[in-house]
């Protein structure tokens, strides 16, 4: 291990397996310094060192909560990775250009989202679909919504073309095919469309490897968290095949589905008085999908109110589509546009991050020294479903 000080905090450099740790984090516990990553991680209760493994300048600025950042240098040398620490620091705050591919319901309720509430952190968004009239009508459209007498406030929306997608600060990908009828009788739609809309992302993902993609990869289509780690894989695959870890970093990668289910939860929490713990005290975890975690609270977890709450959340989407309407409304704006911008803002929110091989859905947020994925002590039966989440998206391949 070696380490150093910087302005901006201290910087630590260990080399860990690329296909099951970041390359870029802020490490709030010593532990994640020393331990393989893991679902464990969001548990504070399972992270353990001897105090005296680590130097004693270490051990002083993790109890005086000073800016750690971890890098593996399995993905760069540590000079490399200085100067993308460096060129995180600086761009930190400066507004963004944003492309997004694929015009469908869902990319264009995103594109409407981004629009109306980037002014403060996206100057521009770049657009591209297959259908060249359907770009055409989008930035139209969104190019003549204006607030009077401030005409530049809100980002302008920019036709691009494929082979320009990934110059840009963040590419949102929204492509998808297969999407299941509304009368379906399919009961996880996301899951669905996997195949389908996996060898779409891997094309995709290798192109960012080709282009020496840095910024943000953020999947919106279905279903989030496996879309997540086939680019993973893809983009860091060589011409023979073979994993090389020169592609995309694991933490550029970031899956917006679990806001929804935050939202979803919060809104049968707001109907009935058992569920209201969750507003203030409740959390949402792993995927976007049949295994969703829904604690109703973190400090007085109730194993049986907080399974019911899951249920509800889950099959609220059913209930849409039984009205006769596709449900993308509400995960388009909550879990794709707002956590988008609530992560370039460097803001708490819900999204998938790479966690010891596995995109896995929390609560978490990017900040100068890396990504901050929460911990917090959990309840035992709490953490045996998280565990079990974990563990079943390990398995899809």
């Amino acid at each position: 291990m070696q380490w150093f000080e910087e302005k901006n905090g201290i910087i630590v450099c260990v080399q860990k397996d690329a296909k099951k740790a970041k390359g870029r984090f802020l490490a709030t516990h010593p532990a994640m310094l020393l331990q393989p990553e893991g679902v464990h991680w969001l548990n504070t209760n399972l992270l353990e060192i001897q105090n005296n493994i680590l130097p004693e300048k270490i051990q002083k600025a993790f109890e005086k909560k000073q800016s750690i950042t971890c890098i593996n240098t399995a993905y760069a040398t540590i000079d490399k990775w200085k100067q993308r620490a460096l060129e995180s620091y600086q761009n930190f705050e400066k507004k963004k250009k944003v492309h997004l591919l694929a015009l469908g319901d869902v990319g264009n309720t995103v594109l409407i989202g981004l629009k109306l509430l980037g002014k403060d952190c996206i100057y521009e968004i770049g657009i591209y679909d297959i259908n060249e009239s359907v770009c055409k009508r989008w930035e139209s459209e969104l190019n003549q919504t204006a607030f009077p007498w401030d005409y530049d406030i809100l980002p302008e929306v920019k036709i691009v073309t494929e082979e320009n997608l990934f110059d840009c600060d963040v590419f949102i990908f929204c492509a998808s095919k297969g999407i299941p009828p509304i009368n379906t009788d399919v009961k996880d739609v996301r899951m669905a469309q996997f195949q389908a809309n996996k060898s779409i992302i891997e094309t995709f993902a290798k192109k960012a490897r080709q282009k020496h993609f840095s910024g943000l990869f953020a999947v919106v289509s279905d279903p989030v968290d496996p879309l997540c780690k086939a680019a993973f894989l893809a983009s860091n695959q060589n011409d023979d095949n073979q994993f090389d870890a020169k592609g995309l970093l694991p933490e550029q990668i970031q899956g917006y589905g679990l806001g929804v289910m935050n939202a979803r939860a919060a809104y049968f929490a707001k109907k009935e008085k058992k569920f209201s713990s969750f507003l203030t005290e409740g959390r949402a975890y792993g995927p976007h999908g049949q295994d969703l975690v829904i604690a109703n609270s973190i400090t007085n977890y109730n194993d049986t109110i907080s399974k019911e709450l899951t249920k509800l959340t889950v099959e609220a989407n059913l209930t849409t589509r039984k009205l006769g309407f596709k449900p993308y409304i509400a995960p388009a704006l909550s879990s794709a546009a707002i956590s988008i911008l609530l992560t370039l803002e460097g803001k708490w929110h819900y999204s998938s991050n790479f966690l010891g091989g596995v995109y896995m859905g929390c609560k978490n947020r990017t900040t100068k020294a890396g990504l901050e994925i929460e911990s917090l002590p959990l309840n035992e039966e709490l953490y045996c479903r998280i565990k079990r989440a974990f563990q079943n998206l390990e398995e899809i391949q």
